[in-house]
């Protein structure tokens, strides 16, 4: 390996390194102020109500990472998730603008297909039409809340109480998704965050496919020297980040008991604040899972904690703004110090 290469890529390792350990310095004196000023933040009911809060953030962060890493945006997660528990609940339940109703299997079914083929089509028209993924999604996250609202003519469904009331094993069963506690009282959701968590992370970093998507997301133009299948990638990565979406709004629905059509509205910003915060680059070609994780533990607690700290809702929201900008600030310059060394271990091997 060239040396201005192996130092570009040693100076990018070691600034990745200190942001996350920045990150997650962050973390933990957030928590200690908070803890400081309320007794119960560490307590085991504000803990599980914390990690709860993670689990539709967490997988659908993880997976619009990937989309992130080729250098894309999907802003349409935030309506997909509620498009697919409302489709599912609509179908389930009736009620809406359907006049039928169908089984439990079949209507969770239909909401995850409805969930993948927003993701198909975000897929096609940025990569077969050429439009920039934020104008795709953008507009489909419109499309999603729109048909959100016209098939449940805005109801919020709600099985325990609908009726008539679905068989028994089916409501046993949809409780048991995401809502059924187990020991300690946690909540079986907080298993599909694992889950995610794992899943992403062999993905993003045992896989060949994971180690393209860095290649592909640094440099699209070598990507296509390459022969490497950038379009494909493309269409799997928002087809990923649409099916997360969806079924972290079955999870959700099956965890609170009920699903609206606009349960959802500020969720796409929030996922993208959480890998943004977490160390990916908006130009593509950098993320990882754990960062990702972090910045979602990062958003969470300042929720949880403004909360507790009694901030309203608008000041929070205020809170995660600026965090979010200077993680972005903090992606600019970091970029600018690696072009910097790169530059001068250039010309240092042009001097020797």
């Amino acid at each position: 390996m060239p040396k201005s290469l192996s130092a570009l890529l040693g100076t990018q390792k070691v600034l990745n390194s200190l942001r996350t350990l920045g990150l997650a310095l962050a973390i933990v004196l957030i928590a200690l102020i908070v803890q400081s000023q309320r007794s119960a933040f560490l307590s085991p009911e504000n803990m599980l109500t914390l990690v709860r809060s993670m689990v539709a953030l967490g997988m659908v962060a993880f997976a619009q990472m990937l989309v992130i890493l080729l250098g894309e945006i999907d802003l349409s997660v935030g309506a997909v998730y509620g498009l697919a528990g409302t489709v599912a609940a609509t179908l389930w339940l009736g009620g809406g603008s359907l006049p039928f109703t169908t089984p439990l299997l079949v209507a969770l079914a239909a909401g995850l297909g409805v969930a993948l083929l927003t993701g198909l089509v975000n897929g096609f028209l940025t990569v077969r039409a050429g439009l920039p993924s934020f104008i795709t999604t953008l507009g489909m996250l419109n499309v999603a809340d729109g048909l959100s609202l016209m098939i449940s003519n805005a109801t919020t469904f709600t099985p325990a109480y609908n009726d008539p009331l679905p068989p028994a094993w089916e409501l046993s069963f949809f409780h048991g998704l995401g809502g059924a506690l187990m020991a300690y009282d946690i909540p079986v959701e907080t298993l599909w965050l694992f889950g995610a968590f794992i899943l992403f992370w062999v993905l993003r970093h045992r896989t060949v496919f994971g180690f393209r998507l860095v290649a592909m997301g640094g440099n699209a133009e070598a990507a296509r020297v390459a022969r490497l299948p950038l379009k494909k990638y493309k269409y799997v990565v928002f087809l990923l980040s649409a099916l997360m979406a969806g079924l972290a709004g079955i999870i959700d629905f099956s965890y609170v008991g009920s699903v609206g059509p606009t349960q959802s509205s500020s969720l796409s910003f929030q996922v993208i604040a959480a890998v943004v915060i977490g160390g990916a680059s908006l130009n593509g070609g950098r993320g990882t899972v754990v960062g990702t994780l972090l910045g979602v533990i990062l958003l969470a607690l300042l929720n949880n904690g403004l909360a507790l700290l009694g901030v309203g809702s608008f000041v929070q929201l205020l809170f995660i703004g600026l965090v979010t900008i200077g993680a972005v600030w903090l992606d600019l310059v970091s970029q600018k110090l690696i072009r910097s060394a790169g530059q001068r271990s250039a010309r240092t091997g042009a001097a020797t």
